[in-house]
């Protein structure tokens, strides 16, 4: 991951900015070299078609990176909520997270405020971000995050979180796959591509659910999922 980063913070849209010293990048799936494991690994395929059903769509695979002096997030969610989410009660995506060290205190853990998914938001920033003044009811709700090297973890985009501050010299980079309900509208925000002959090597069961385009030279990926209201720290409350 952090080769990676180093070759896209280099590039125009290579990296977006989710706060001082934290950034995302997106790759493409043959430029993770565990990729077919991480996605045919049975807990991650039970928790997808349990939650999103057996025609889910894997769109994402990318990592976020916080460095020594990266501030506390706001608390925010990914993307606004669909009214699967917050009238069905319906969850249509999914964000697996796999720790690139072992996360201790001084190195910014993920803090997460369970249950807040289905939230619906409609009157936050961008839908969003929810205003500073309730942010108190997130921090009464949050639990921190200490994974180890390799751990995955599962949960809603929706789900109100934040990074917080990054003491550590040690990067804390954590890869980050999507998977979404077919229809739910996320893959635009994405542009995952792939070979020929990967796609051709790839097991039947990643094939069908893998949505990317086939070409024959890989192109960096240009970031799309840019959340404007991130690029800012915040005050932790």
């Amino acid at each position: 991951m952090m080769a990676a980063f180093w070759s896209a913070i280099q590039r125009p849209g290579g990296a977006v900015g989710r706060g001082p010293r934290r950034w995302y990048v997106e790759i493409h799936p043959q430029d993770f070299s565990g990729f077919v494991e991480l996605v045919t690994h049975p807990w991650v395929v039970a928790m997808c078609e349990g939650v999103l059903g057996k025609d889910y769509q894997i769109v994402e695979i990318g990592f976020d990176v916080p460095f020594q002096g990266a501030k506390y997030q706001p608390w925010h969610r990914d993307f606004p909520s669909p009214t699967d989410t917050y009238v069905e009660r319906r969850i249509t995506s999914l964000a697996f997270n796999l720790s690139g060290v072992d996360v201790t205190e001084n190195i910014g853990p993920f803090e997460i405020a369970p249950g807040t998914q289905w939230e619906n938001g409609r009157k936050w920033k961008q839908e969003m971000f929810p205003p500073k003044e309730i942010w108190p009811q997130f921090q009464s709700l949050a639990t921190r995050k200490f994974p180890q090297l390799g751990d995955i973890s599962c949960r809603s985009a929706l789900t109100i979180h934040r990074g917080t501050e990054h003491g550590s010299p040690i990067a804390r980079p954590v890869m980050v796959l999507g998977v979404v309900s077919p229809g739910a509208g996320h893959a635009e925000l994405h542009d995952m591509m792939i070979t020929q002959d990967y796609f051709d090597a790839l097991p039947a069961a990643v094939k069908e659910h893998l949505v990317c385009s086939i070409s024959e030279v890989l192109i960096p990926v240009t970031q799309k999922h840019d959340i404007e209201g991130l690029v800012m720290g915040a005050d932790p409350q």
